[in-house]
């Protein structure tokens, strides 16, 4: 007699592919743990293994770009460039050990703490804790008297392939853009966007950091396990990364749109405005990130400092209307790109204002029929979340 089929009690490909990878991550954390060590560190070692495994979801990679390819190709997709780091001084000479020779005496930045270079390492060499503390210092370049102007001997400098940074044009008032970043394994960041709306680059010097990447769009949903509020102002997630992996990565792995990869030594990874990542570190490294504002996202800058004063971040508290200032600086260095981009913005609410149109005309037409109507329809991916009306006055 024929065996009947197994019955999948009505599951899609992506509940099954859940399942699938679920099994093959609890094999690889048994396997990790039993043969000794933390939970914590059994949980990222099985996962290093389960993303070598797989085919799916990964992170473009590419030896490098022209800016012209960034401007035209990738300014919406991540990516990580395998070559552009290697140029670096800071990549042949930056370690755990050089570093504390040359700067241990130094206070830097972790997370709620100022402590000496050499506290932190020693903290990071021996901590066990479940999410270990972070250095991620924004002012490291005064602090270290770093140079980064690649035609005078710079010790590191933005990939070429991103082209202008328009935040530039505040100078000095510009708001934070660059970190040094050092941790051990298991430390990283839970889900975010970069702020004000900016892209960012992220170069690994020392170690390995594993990221998963969701574009961020009106018509699509947070990544799976993050909460949040109306407003986008808050964002809530399980409490550590490792509570997050057990209990949504498999999920999120099955979700459209989702992105992963691990940037090792000497790599640079994009992160496009907009997009929710997050972050971990698979062996202890340093870092430099740097936030940035190229011209295809400048209509998503403006938005959001207009239109969501109160999420701002990273001015001095000095700066009372950082749109206006911006705007002022634009016009009188970059007029052109500034009209193009309220074309845009102006462009972007017209398409939504016809689509709700088109809803509310569709509503109308079947409640006339007498069907009922399901309330059901995302804007495209790429459409701004605030409305636009023009150029608002700057202050002078």
């Amino acid at each position: 007699m024929r065996t009947p089929p197994a019955q999948t009690s009505g599951l899609g490909v992506s509940s099954l592919y859940i399942i699938a990878a679920a099994g093959r991550y609890l094999q690889g954390f048994l396997r990790f743990f039993k043969a000794g060590g933390s939970v914590e560190g059994a949980i990222y070692r099985s996962l290093e293994l389960e993303l070598r495994q797989s085919s799916l979801n990964h992170i473009p990679r590419l030896p490098d770009l022209s800016a012209d390819d960034f401007s035209a190709n990738w300014t919406d997709k991540p990516f990580i460039l395998t070559e552009v780091v290697q140029q670096w001084p800071v990549y042949k000479d930056w370690s755990a050990a050089t570093l504390l020779e040359n700067y241990g005496e130094l206070q830097f930045r972790a997370e709620a703490v100022e402590w000496p270079l050499k506290t932190y390492v020693q903290y990071m060499n021996n901590n066990e804790d479940e999410s270990p503390l972070y250095l991620f210092d924004c002012a490291f370049v005064e602090k270290m008297k770093i140079k980064m102007d690649k035609s005078q001997g710079g010790q590191y400098w933005a990939p070429e392939c991103f082209g202008e940074d328009l935040f530039s044009v505040l100078g000095d008032r510009r708001p934070d853009s660059r970190w040094l970043i050092v941790g051990p394994e298991r430390s990283g960041s839970t889900f975010h966007k970069d702020p004000n709306a900016t892209s960012a680059w992220n170069a690994v010097l020392r170690g390995s950091k594993y990221w998963i990447m969701f574009p961020a769009s009106p018509s699509l949903p947070p990544p799976p396990g993050v909460f949040v509020s109306e407003d986008q102002s808050e964002v809530t997630s399980p409490l550590s990364i490792a509570e997050w992996l057990l209990g949504f990565h498999g999920q999120a792995r099955a979700t459209p749109g989702c992105l992963e990869g691990v940037c090792s030594e000497g790599e640079v990874l994009h992160v496009p405005s907009g997009w929710w990542h997050l972050v971990v570190n698979l062996s202890p490294s340093i870092a430099i990130t740097q936030n940035f504002v190229p011209r295809a996202h400048l209509p998503n800058v403006l938005s959001f400092l207009r239109d969501k004063p109160e999420q701002i971040s990273g001015f001095d508290s000095e700066i009372s209307n950082p749109y206006d200032v911006f705007v002022r600086k634009m016009r009188e260095q970059h007029s052109d790109f500034l009209d193009e981009a309220y074309r845009a913005i102006e462009r972007s609410q017209e398409s939504r204002k016809r689509k709700w149109d088109e809803v509310v005309k569709g509503d109308t037409h079947r409640e006339e029929e007498g069907g009922s109507f399901s309330f059901g329809f995302g804007f495209g991916d790429g459409d701004d979340e605030e409305d636009g009306d023009g150029e608002k006055t700057a202050e002078t």
